[in-house]
């Protein structure tokens, strides 16, 4: 990808520098209340910005900071505009790793390390162009707020929710811009970049097996709850869940400019997949997930002891929903695919968030659009559908017009850039950094 755009190198090598240095804390979210240790970054993130802008801080809970910076605006009036990031990551197995995960190389022209695009890369730019907009004066119309939000990777009750639940007027704006776009959908020096307008509703269920409790010295007979869990996974992951086409489906499909009989099979609900899959890349992984609620078994526990036929196993199952789709629609597929074994199988919902959507014509995306096109001549930006979920779908129940961009250059391929997420070998170029770095700054001075 080229760039028609001068780039500070002293500022690309701060920006660096800075993700560096928050992939090295290592603010892993587990879940737990104890974990995150998202003050480490959050105070990095103090320091770095100095007294270029007005920060504070705020704890949810012990550890648990989140960020948030303003430049004021001079108009009450004119609308708002929100840099909505996190600062903490997923967990990360060594093993699987070519490099350490949380040594925040810097190899190749690429930074690695969990977080490295998930998203502690946005959080950098956004932080470094905060940093340059304050310290040369600017002062827009309408405020420009920059946060960094702990508890992100989890259900955000100590990172999003607490801020706008607690601290709505400090956090909320207009308009948002964070994650779950800019990702490359082709490559090439006239790229497609993914626009995100909307985030897939969340279901996390514990579904509970019973059977009864035994010797496992006898098991003739026996009702053994591992062994029935085991056919319930296999049927959650054999379960064929009719295909929905949704607006944001027909964006993207368009916007991909795929030739009429192409385009028109990723449209009928009868050919959406059999055309994907024929289609080069993950076409194929992101038509299922787009058009698809999606039931996927995720963990599972259970027994007591090893020589004890257990009367119990937990599988607890992770599904996204689309656009309209409700808590009935979920648990109904479940008990399709459960068959003769519902009876036996009881469902507890653990965390619930229907689909969040924002509207595609806004005076963000026009001013997206010019501001990106100007940065790197002839890119497209395509509606997308986020297929997990980010902090913009909090945003959005309040109020706030949320968008997921950034530019990202391709580095890899798109296959290769979506399989990073939550995955291995996470890294982001220095040339993507430096461009959205740009992104930020010239969209505040623009809009």
């Amino acid at each position: 990808m080229l760039a028609e755009v001068e780039l500070s190198q002293p500022r690309v090598a701060e920006t660096v520098e800075l993700l560096q240095a928050l992939i090295r804390n290592r603010c892993v979210n587990t879940g737990e209340r104890s974990a995150g240790h998202e003050v480490r970054n959050a105070d990095v993130l103090a320091q770095f910005l100095g007294s270029t802008v007005d920060t504070q801080v705020y704890d949810a809970a012990p550890g648990r900071r989140s960020l948030v910076a303003r430049i004021e605006g001079s108009d009450p009036a004119a609308p708002s505009l929100g840099l909505l990031a996190h600062t903490d990551v997923v967990p990360a197995d060594d093993q699987d790793w070519l490099r350490d995960p949380f040594g925040g190389e810097l190899v190749d022209g690429a930074v690695w390390g969990r977080g490295a695009i998930d998203m502690l890369n946005m959080t950098a730019c956004m932080a470094a162009a905060m940093r340059t907009l304050g310290a040369t004066g600017f002062r827009p119309r309408g405020d420009i707020v920059f946060v960094a939000a702990a508890d992100e990777e989890a259900r955000a009750e100590f990172g999003a929710r607490y801020l706008l639940e607690r601290h709505r007027d400090d956090v909320l704006t207009d308009y948002v811009l964070t994650e779950g776009g800019g990702w490359p959908l082709t490559a090439g020096p006239r790229p497609k970049l993914s626009w995100a307008t909307a985030d897939k509703g969340t279901a996390w269920l514990r579904l509970r097996v019973r059977g009864r409790a035994g010797h496992a010295a006898m098991p003739y007979g026996a009702d053994n709850a591992l062994v029935k869990a085991a056919e319930v996974v296999r049927r959650l992951h054999t379960h064929r869940v009719s295909p929905v086409i949704s607006d944001v489906w027909r964006g993207w499909v368009a916007g991909m400019g795929f030739d009429a009989e192409v385009a028109a099979g990723l449209l009928d609900e009868r050919s959406v997949l059999s055309v994907a899959r024929e289609q080069t890349g993950d076409v194929a992984a992101a038509a299922h997930a787009c058009t698809h609620l999606t039931i996927t078994p995720t963990m599972a526990r259970g027994g007591v002891a090893i020589n004890a036929i257990p009367e119990c196993v937990e599988i607890d199952v992770d599904a996204r929903t689309l656009p309209g789709q409700t808590r009935g629609e979920v648990a109904s597929e479940i008990r399709n695919a459960l068959g003769e074994l519902d009876p036996e199988v009881t469902i507890e919902w653990l965390h619930e968030l229907s689909t969040t959507q924002s509207p595609l014509s806004t005076p963000v995306f026009d001013t997206v659009k010019d501001v990106t096109r100007a940065i790197v001549p002839g890119t497209e930006l395509v509606p997308s559908l986020i297929t997990a979920s980010t902090d913009a779908e909090y945003f959005r129940r309040h109020g706030a017009k949320a968008y997921g961009f950034s530019i990202t250059t391709d580095y890899v391929s798109p296959t290769e850039f979506a399989a990073m997420f939550h995955g291995p070998n996470e890294r982001i170029d220095v040339r993507s950094l430096a461009l959205s770095t740009t992104l930020w700054e010239r969209l505040a001075r623009s809009f």
